[in-house]
Parts: structure tokens; sequence; C-alpha cells
């Protein structure tokens, strides 16, 4: 039966975290997991970083002065040490932001998806593998408190003490089902991706439905919810709350689609507070009404479309190739996303190589998909070649 390692060390100063960085050289392996206030700011801050090994657990209390993440940037960016995280995509920008670039990444969550398992939660796992039952209550709980309540320390501490454990167990069973290999590819990719955290709201896309609706309406309806969502950032930084807080993406869109006239019907839309009509609705119905006045002038104007050929046989690539993937999965008795992954399948699409060491080219493929699939690849590809 395998052991974990008991308790937690507090790490709150900068001779800690010396002290901390300097234990954690000798480890071979280790879980990582961050903690941040995102749902209760407005711009996120990183408030712990956990780190365990077979013996050890470390809480980096990263709101301290001189707990400086940076601290651990060598082990994190050895690639010869195994860095297990689970579901890793969200918490990779906060440690770039501070100066860590992770490498030799193994991520459990990533893993069990292209495994096919049908739970890949950390909690999930912990049961299935390890017979360990992990608490979920403080997974929105605001962790730039200080002291910080012991419920939630032990939670942040059962993030990391079991991971470890729970990362040899489901890279074993990666090997048995020969998909190692792309694993570790989509871990690099992930790291590789990983920047600094964008500006808040800077992805926002209205979800706004396109069936039985005119252009014109279209674009008016896409205009009220760009213009409301630059509003509910400016007020969000305001009251330093997060921006869906503010203002959900669901109110947006349904404001958008039903223009409000007065405070009534501004209040009946989806997912609008009282309060919220009471401290901004003066605003947004004045912002409403001017976006109407100017579409009735004519003078919204709909994005750009971006110039260039088009290539008609771009559609013709993607079905294809989500088809022989499909086929390559069930085969092999893996995942599509083992066979490629949606990034590699829209590069091939999009740019489809002509010969073996193109294809050696393509980010994350690796060797051993040339071996596997590169000659029928390549057939297929050539079969809608780039036109335009």
């Amino acid at each position: 039966m395998p052991t974990f390692p008991q308790g937690a060390q507090d790490v709150v100063d900068t001779l800690g975290a010396q002290a901390a960085a300097r234990k954690l050289e000798a480890a071979p392996e280790l879980a990582v997991d961050v903690e941040a206030d995102a749902m209760h700011a407005f711009r996120a801050r990183l408030c712990f970083l956990q780190v365990g090994t077979g013996d050890d657990v470390f809480l980096f209390d990263t709101l301290q002065p001189g707990v400086e993440p940076s601290l651990l940037a060598p082990v994190m960016g050895d690639p010869g040490r195994t860095k297990f995280f689970h579901a890793a995509s969200g918490d990779l920008p906060y440690l770039a932001e501070a100066g860590v670039r992770v490498r030799g990444l193994f991520d459990t969550h990533r893993a069990a998806t292209l495994l096919g398992w049908p739970k890949v939660g950390l909690a999930d796992l912990a049961r299935e593998r390890l017979g360990v039952e992990l608490p979920k209550e403080h997974q929105q709980s605001d962790f730039s408190l200080r002291p910080l309540p012991l419920g939630m320390r032990d939670y942040i501490a059962n993030d990391v003490r079991y991971l470890v454990e729970l990362g040899r167990q489901v890279r074993e069973e990666c090997r048995k089902a020969d998909i190692l290999e792309e694993v570790l590819l989509d871990c690099e990719r992930m790291c590789d991706e990983a920047a600094a955290r964008p500006d808040v709201g800077a992805d926002f896309k209205p979800r706004l439905p396109k069936s039985g609706l005119t252009p014109a309406q279209l674009l008016l309806g896409n205009t009220i919810a760009q213009a409301l969502h630059r509003k509910r950032l400016e007020w969000a930084e305001a009251e330093n709350i997060p921006m869906g807080r503010m203002l959900s993406n669901m109110a947006i869109s349904d404001i958008a689609m039903k223009p409000p006239g007065n405070a009534k019907e501004l209040a009946r839309a989806a997912g609008v507070r009282g309060a919220f009509v009471r401290a901004h609705g003066d605003e947004v119905l004045a912002l409403v009404r001017e976006i109407l006045e100017r579409s009735r002038r004519g003078e919204l104007k709909p994005e750009a479309e971006p110039k260039g050929p088009k290539d008609p046989n771009r559609r013709k690539r993607e079905e294809a190739l989500k088809t022989w993937r499909a086929e390559k999965a069930g085969a092999r008795k893996v995942t599509p996303s083992a066979v490629l992954p949606n990034p590699i399948s829209d590069t091939l699409a999009s740019r489809p190589p002509a010969s073996l060491d193109e294809l050696r080219a393509v980010p994350y493929f690796g060797e051993k998909r040339v071996q596997l699939y590169g000659e029928e690849l390549l057939a297929l590809l050539a079969q809608y070649p780039v036109q335009g």
C-alpha cells in the first residue's frame, strides 16, 4: 500500500521559502497546484503555491513578503524532474506570470482524458485509484483570507498530498495503453503555450443565436453586448469583483437580444439582479438607447472580415481528418485525441505537409505518429490540395 506525506509545512517568509526550495531540489518527482482568489477579485492574485513530494507538503503563502515563486524556477524548469499537475492549463499562466516556467509536466487530468476515462476530476481519480475521499466544499473559497481557516488549509494541502502517487499510477496506465508519448507531447504543448495571463475579459465573445436573425439584428446585438462588456469591466474593476459577478455573460446576451426600454424591463433580463439595476440601470438604458439610435441611422458597421484567399478544400480536409482519426482510434482502442489532438488536426487542415520531413516539423506531432500514420496522412491530405 502506498504511503502519503502527513501534515503540511507553512512557508510564510524568505528563509522558509529558501529552505523549502533547497529541500525540493532533491525530489525527482513533485506534485504541484496553485490557488488564487479568482472568484473574489477583479484580477486574481496567486495566493498559494502547493508543492508535494512523496514525503512532504509545502504550502507557499505567496501573499507574504519574501515568499517568491521564482525561488522554485530552477526546479520547475528542470525537464528531467516530473511535475504532476491536475488540470494544469489554469495553473501554468499564474506561474509564468510569476517568472516560473514548467518543464517535465505530467498532467493527470489530460492523461485521464486521453485514456478515455469517464470521470477525470481529481476527487474522482483519488477515490477510484487510491480509495481517498477529497472534499470539494472549498473549490470556490477566497484563498486570500488570512489567517487561512483550518478547513481550507487542509483542502489545499490535500490537492498535492496524493498527487505524486496518483500521477505515477495514471502514467503507468498511459504506458499500458501505449499513449504515454502522446500524453507527454500534449503536456509539452501546454507548457509552451502558458504565458502571462491575458487581460481580464480579453477573450469575451457574445453568445448570440445566429439562426432566425437578420444580419442587422445580429450586428445590433453584438454591438450592445460588446458595449455592455466594456462597461462591466469598468464597474467590476472599480469594485474589485469578478466581471461575471457584476454582470454575467447570460445577462449580457439577454439584454443584447431584448434591448430594455426601462428599468422594469432591464430587471426582467435573465441573470440581472435588482442591486445592479439600482446601481447601473440608468447607464445601461442610456447606452442601449444610444446604440439603437445609431442602428436606426445606419451607423453600425460590421467588423471587417480577414482578407486573403479562401481555400475551399480546408473544410474537406477537416472532415477527412475527423473521420480518419476516429477510425484509427477505434482500431487502437484509444480516444481520437490520442491519435490527433485538435490543435494538431487544425494545423494539418490549415497547412497540410507535403513530406514526412514537413510532418515531423509540425509542433508536438512526434516521431511515433510519423511512423504510425505518416505516409497514410500525407496520402489523405494530398487528395485535397490547397487552393486559392
